[in-house]
């Protein structure tokens, strides 16, 4: 599909997770104009998806939704969501991306953000916002504080029965959307797009994603978070509260055999925050953390782990080898202890895997930045400037360059606009000066 349309800005945010509100704000306030491009039908990124934030166990959405808003009613800040990078180079001095609109099925002009379309669809779907544990509708606002409050349509699971069309006030379902590409000139781009975590069906002795009561971390956010599937923490196969909770650690990180060799940092952080919420949630609870190494690297960690080990929280120097189903809906693990116990054998009600941080973003075929051998975003002063990657007037900022915990991204990004401003003040006096 040709492009249709040209939009100037003066710097380009591709990720509107926190790095990239971050950069982008910094970038506002100083009078840029700005286009942040997010492939999330919602701006937040991974962050607003948590219940706590370490070590402070400060409320995640506190710290975010705030931003969001900033950056929502920013006039300096547009937004664009749902929407796919399809290309982003350098050509002369213009930093130039094509991107892809993804429809909606929904008119974002129109839409008011009633949800009227969502309270009146007759078709339930698994909701992944919150873990794959309850509900949600065929179409709807992917979570309550979403930016912005527009519907999104399933059409893998919409039955076009019409309902939502009939009920919307302002005729904002429109069921032919098509995909819409623009594009977007800059002076400057920061490449803000996080991360993922390795998939759990590539773990074939933790289960491949088939145990009922193996979950992931990212999954035990939520059952953490107040505005969570059950507000509270409940086994999924039965509804039980677990008695026994496990966390192992590296299930996704320094193993070669998943292609992550690296450690992902912050994992040994979060399961402790985790387990730390967990027996205030859950003080009966037996919880363990079956560990390689703790890396507890940032201001106040070191503390943290030992105030965790001093509630009460069992930490077990182990591999753990391979997880099966157990009875009653528990799961045997078997792992070889560090501590001259050999290889044994141990059952708990629910695990939880702390799996790895892989890129969010591949640039091959997109973008010719440099990936480094661990595929994230390289950059070429890691020391002393490591915001600033291989092409001219291209930055990036937060996960998209490794894994790093929000303290390093939020600094790390502001690090990233700054480079970003200042690189364009010096494209403006270099075009002064030839004219």
């Amino acid at each position: 599909m040709a492009p249709n349309r040209v939009l100037s800005f003066d710097a380009l945010v591709v990720g509107g997770g926190i790095a990239g509100l971050q950069s982008a704000l910094d970038l506002a306030d100083q009078g840029f104009q700005v286009a942040i491009v997010d492939k999330d039908a919602s701006i937040g990124g991974k962050m607003i998806r948590l219940s706590k934030v370490f070590p402070t166990l400060d409320c995640a959405s506190c710290i975010t939704t705030p931003k969001m808003a900033a950056a929502a009613h920013h006039d300096n800040i547009s937004l664009f969501t749902y929407c796919d990078i399809a290309s982003l180079d350098r050509q002369m001095d213009v930093i130039t991306a094509a991107v892809t609109q993804r429809p909606r099925y929904v008119d974002a002009q129109k839409c008011i953000g009633c949800r009227q379309c969502e309270y009146n669809c007759p078709v339930y779907v698994a909701d992944d916002e919150q873990g794959g544990f309850s509900a949600t509708k065929a179409i709807s606002i992917p979570f309550s504080n979403a930016i912005p409050q527009t519907a999104v349509l399933d059409v893998e699971n919409c039955m076009l029965c019409g309902k939502c069309a009939t009920v919307c006030p302002t005729d904002a379902v429109d069921y032919f959307q098509q995909p819409e590409t623009f594009v977007i000139q800059a002076n400057t781009a920061i490449l803000a797009t996080g991360f993922d975590i390795t998939p759990l069906i590539n773990k074939q002795q933790y289960g491949n994603g088939n145990i009922p009561n193996v979950i992931t971390a990212l999954q035990m956010e939520r059952l953490l978070a107040p505005h969570g599937p059950y507000n509270r923490v409940l086994r999924p196969s039965d509804g039980m509260e677990p008695d026994s909770i496990a966390y192992i650690q590296c299930a996704g990180s320094r193993d070669k055999s998943m292609g992550v060799s690296y450690c992902s940092r912050v994992c040994c952080m979060y399961a402790i925050k985790q387990a730390m919420l967990l027996s205030g949630s859950l003080p009966l609870a037996d919880i363990t953390i079956y560990y390689m190494d703790i890396r507890a690297f940032g201001k106040g960690y070191e503390q943290f782990y030992q105030n965790a080990k001093a509630m009460g929280i069992e930490f077990v120097k182990g591999k753990v080898a391979s997880i099966a189903q157990g009875k009653n809906g528990s799961v045997a693990l078997r792992y070889e202890a560090q501590n001259g116990e050999g290889v044994t054998t141990a059952d708990h009600d629910l695990v939880v895997l702390s799996l790895g941080m892989i890129p969010g973003w591949n640039p091959r075929g997109v973008c010719p930045v440099s990936a480094d051998s661990d595929q994230f975003i390289k950059t070429i002063q890691p020391k002393l400037a490591p915001t600033l990657t291989d092409m001219e007037g291209v930055f990036v900022a937060g996960a998209a360059a490794g894994p790093k915990d929000i303290v390093d991204t939020i600094t790390e990004s502001g690090a990233a606009a700054m480079e970003a401003a200042k690189y364009m003040e010096r494209m403006s006096q270099s075009r002064k000066a030839v004219a």
